[in-house]
């Protein structure tokens, strides 16, 4: 009961942060012509509601594809005429098909945030919970804490609540897939992904960990008997679910392949804006998009990402188990934002969410990374006039997760859990040893450098012919701090069965 009262309050707290965040501007406020993601979320939903659903993602007379085109799977399209159908009943010169673009007024505020609010209680927060709930050998404390720390998050908040985005309903469906999945549901953890991947479709960054993870299970139980069987039924639920999902538009194939090639822009070109991944930071001494023709980015991304992907899939593949599974997805997403096609500065999100997941086990690379994440996202928020909210729910966020978990006792090489690497290295390198210190002193050099950068960036003029000094300064140094972060995932996943045998020998 007062693990209950605990979540309720934690709950309670955390929903107070995002409405408080939801009173600041939000992307685009005031500017147009074209406005930002709040007026294309608010377009959607005059779109959907509007025309007929043969031509929600075709260009015609009354949609203009150049003006937000819808560019998101079939789920977001039904949310968006959700979204438009009660804000009918509401004021119907919101959705006025041509008249509402660029319509902007509190009242019309106040219920776009709202249906963020909603969807964010409604999906994401209760997985959040159930999952803290779920973790083994956890103090009530614990599971408090870790509930606490994770719906404060910043980076989450700041876009959904602030910018202007729903990445919470797609992210609340895979940490659906996840709980599922670590209670042997195979199949609704499938029908959750599904439902996430036809939200959103970066949500094909965790994709291959829940195809490993479920195909090593399989294998496990022998391709022969339990194994094909569990194989056929996920198989079988996969199909049904996108064939739901994608119903509407399964009716004629040119309706297929025009929502497949909305889905997937390939002319976008290799990335956009100032995103902290290696061919954004690459681009400050070789100009990519200038050496390099289109076709040759896209094979030449796949390739380096493929490359990345690999080991972990593999390991999860011949070694699946839940904990691999939840490592994989930070490695995997974390290399699909570092080396894949057509990035987004948002696109961390998909690499934060699995990392919160380790906030009770490994509180201090999490919470370091967290930090990382948001401040990556600081051009944009400071682009939305989010200084104060970015400010004050960082702050916040790491004195959370100070208190609770102590980040700064949680560095020796057993708790960043790099034990058996550390057997591994002390025969080639002998300042392994003093290891925990220096990634403390790391750390610290490094929060304070991310408080310098978004102190200038918000208060500096940057010289005029360096205009984009500042935002490639964070790009690049957060491209390096993922880089180590990769490194660092993958080295606990690849060195982990070394791990399991030592215990084992112990024992």
């Amino acid at each position: 009961m007062e693990k209950w009262s605990l979540m309720t309050i934690t709950v309670l707290l955390t929903l107070t942060v995002r409405w408080t965040v939801s009173l600041s501007s939000y992307s685009g406020a005031g500017k147009p012509p074209m406005y930002g993601d709040y007026e294309a979320q608010r377009h959607w939903q005059e779109v959907t509601y509007n025309l007929p659903i043969r031509q929600w993602y075709f260009n015609t007379s009354d949609n203009n594809l150049l003006y937000w085109g819808l560019d998101y799977p079939p789920l977001t399209a039904y949310h968006s005429f959700l979204c438009a159908y009660i804000a009918k009943l509401i004021n119907p010169d919101w959705i006025a098909l041509h008249a509402s673009r660029g319509y902007e007024s509190q009242p019309h505020k106040l219920f776009m945030r709202t249906t963020v609010f909603v969807a964010d209680l409604l999906i994401y927060i209760p997985a959040v919970i159930l999952y803290c709930c779920s973790l083994k050998e956890t103090s009530t404390k614990k599971q408090v804490s870790s509930a606490l720390c994770i719906l404060l998050y910043p980076g989450l908040i700041l876009i959904d609540h602030g910018h202007f985005q729903y990445n919470s309903v797609s992210l609340g469906f895979a940490l659906w897939g996840v709980l599922w999945l670590s209670y042997d549901w195979d199949l609704l953890g499938s029908v959750a992904f599904c439902l996430a991947l036809n939200y959103k479709q970066m949500e094909l960054y965790h994709s291959l960990p829940f195809f490993c993870y479920l195909l090593g299970k399989c294998f496990k139980k022998g391709l022969k008997g339990k194994g094909l069987v569990l194989l056929t039924k996920i198989a079988g639920t996969v199909v049904v679910s996108f064939a739901v999902c994608w119903l509407p538009f399964c009716t004629d194939v040119e309706q297929m392949m025009q929502v497949l090639r909305r889905l997937f822009p390939i002319d976008r070109g290799l990335f956009e804006d100032k995103v902290a991944n290696i061919w954004c930071s690459l681009s400050v001494l070789i100009k990519i998009k200038n050496v390099v023709s289109p076709q040759t980015q896209l094979k030449l991304s796949f390739a380096v990402t493929f490359l990345s992907l690999l080991p972990t899939c593999i390991k999860l593949t011949v070694q699946p188990s839940l904990r691999g599974f939840k490592l994989a997805l930070v490695s995997c997403a974390l290399s699909f934002f570092l080396f894949s096609f057509q990035v987004h500065e948002k696109s961390i999100l998909l690499v934060s969410v699995p990392v919160c997941l380790f906030l009770n086990e490994i509180p201090f690379m999490a919470t370091w990374f967290l930090l990382v994440s948001t401040f990556s996202m600081l051009p944009l928020l400071l682009k939305d006039g989010l200084m104060l909210a970015y400010t004050v729910t960082m702050l916040a966020f790491l004195l959370a997760c100070v208190a609770s978990f102590s980040i700064f006792e949680k560095t020796s090489v057993e708790d960043l859990q790099l034990k058996p690497f550390s057997l591994f290295l002390k025969r080639y390198v002998s300042w392994f040893k003093s290891f925990p210190r220096i990634v403390r002193s790391l750390f610290l050099l490094s929060v304070t450098l991310m408080g310098v950068l978004s102190l200038m960036s918000a208060t500096v003029r940057p010289p005029q012919r360096l205009p984009d000094l500042f935002p490639v300064s964070v790009s690049s140094i957060s491209c390096l701090h993922f880089l180590f972060f990769l490194a660092y995932f993958n080295i606990i996943i690849l060195w982990d069965s070394k791990n399991s045998r030592s215990q084992k020998k112990v024992s």
